[in-house]
């Protein structure tokens, strides 16, 4: 008997270490696979380049705003908080939004080496940020330099007529390659130390009261000393409330590996990362399927 007991204490010892172990591998394993497994299998790197659709004109997200009154301008009283909103627009039901991100730092030899986000950076160090959603929706990138203002770097009066409607696994790098000047290409550290942010937001629906297509290329010709765009206070405390939001994250060890040829053909010509594609060192998914927005906020340490 005292054989037999033993047996089944050991047995039920190793069945709860099993659980323990299966239980401290899933969200890792879950947050990777549920944002891995919606990337398409294949890619066909001679599609043409796809351009990304205008937004939804049957949302109304600059009514009663007049994009001319620059910063000093209040927020529309009547304009509804983004965090209200909900929308099966391109995504699939139940779906929560995650968004995978890779740093890369430009090297001696001009190739696109991975870093880790902590990395510390120095004067005259070029680094870019590849940003990979799962959802379809909208995107925008926020900067931040100590104790500094905000200002929207994205969407851009010069890229895409100011458009910032993005597709599930199309990357999109910031700053981008394609910008005309190549003085843009690259976030450029200068000779002044300091702790940069950048707020990268995903929304299923246009922010309120953030002018982006027309209504920014507009505000940037005739404001060109405001543009940047500078978010109202109280749009910046909605992103600021949306960032406490609980999310799942999980990491990769990519430090060191160049950009690959797919991911440069992928982002250049509007193309969906498959499922050959590297990893993003990042990947950060709301915990709640409902949830309208996914704010990510990245350091980027300057010494």
């Amino acid at each position: 008997m005292r054989s037999r007991s033993f047996i089944m204490l050991l047995a039920i010892a190793a069945f709860t270490c099993g659980l323990l172990v299966v239980s401290a591998q899933e969200p890792d394993d879950d947050v990777r696979g549920a944002f891995l497994s919606t990337r398409p299998k294949t890619t066909n790197a001679n599609a043409p380049r796809r351009r990304r659709p205008p937004r939804n004109a049957n949302v109304s997200v600059t009514a009663g705003m007049n994009v001319n009154a620059g910063v000093s301008q209040t927020a529309n009283a009547n304009t509804t908080k983004f965090a209200n909103q909900n929308s099966s627009m391109g995504n699939r039901p139940g779906q929560a939004i995650g968004l995978g991100y890779t740093l890369f730092m430009r090297d001696s030899t001009g190739r696109r080496v991975r870093v880790e986000p902590g990395h510390e950076f120095h004067s005259g160090d070029r680094v870019r940020i590849s940003l990979e959603p799962n959802v379809d929706g909208y995107l925008y990138v926020f900067h931040t330099e100590g104790a500094g203002q905000p200002e929207m770097i994205y969407p851009d009066a010069r890229l895409d007529e100011g458009e910032n409607w993005i597709e599930a696994h199309v990357p999109m790098e910031v700053p981008s390659s394609e910008q005309s000047d190549e003085r843009y290409h690259w976030f450029v550290f200068d000779n002044n130390p300091a702790t940069e942010r950048l707020y990268v937001v995903v929304t299923r629906q246009p922010l309120p009261s953030v002018p982006t297509g027309a209504d920014l290329v507009k505000f940037c010709t005739e404001n060109k000393t405001k543009c940047p765009w500078r978010p109202f206070s109280e749009v910046w405390a909605q992103l600021q409330d949306a960032n406490k939001a609980e999310v799942k994250v999980v990491t990769s060890n990519t430090v060191g590996q160049s950009q690959t040829e797919k991911e440069q053909v992928a982002t250049t010509r509007g193309l969906g990362l498959d499922q050959s594609a590297p990893q993003p060192a990042v990947i950060r998914m709301t915990v709640s399927t409902n949830a309208p927005v996914l704010v990510t906020v990245l350091e980027l340490i300057h010494k």
